[in-house]
């Protein structure tokens, strides 16, 4: 039987879920993930973990940070002035905000804390830091 290599089509179907348990990702109930093996099209732990697979077969593995969505940097958590935010915005923890940079791009940041004088906006990734262990089944060499 065909085993998955380097620049192969695949399609999969996948669980994600913490350390804790928690899941944060799965392709149940919806059509499997395609993606080329090596495209860059998804992160690296996950084309390691289909390389050598065999359509129908089921792996689970753990992927490190350096594999995932990198380590949490310190420097992408900014502090900035409550009264750069418009007066009528609500504004929580938690929440995701779209923003401009200076070189003109735009970037997701998280709100991570509020005071009454300071927004503390975290750029990271959300799953920046994470171990991520994902159940992945090798559906279709493409």
């Amino acid at each position: 039987m065909a085993q998955a290599k380097q620049g192969d089509t695949v399609k999969v179907h996948y669980t994600g879920t913490l350390d804790d348990g928690a899941m944060f990702d799965t392709s149940a109930n919806r059509d499997p993930l395609q993606f080329t093996i090596g495209g860059g099209q998804v992160i690296p732990g996950f084309d390691i973990a289909v390389l050598g697979m065999e359509p129908g077969q089921v792996r689970t593995t753990v992927i490190e940070p350096d594999d995932a969505y990198g380590p949490h940097s310190a420097e992408l958590v900014t502090p900035v002035a409550r009264e750069r935010f418009p007066a009528d915005m609500e504004l929580e923890i938690g929440q995701q905000l779209q923003v401009g940079l200076a070189d003109g791009q735009q970037a997701i940041v998280m709100i991570v804390d509020l005071s009454e004088t300071e927004v503390t906006l975290d750029a990271n990734h959300p799953l920046a830091g994470q171990q991520l262990t994902f159940e992945i089944e090798l559906v279709e060499i493409a």
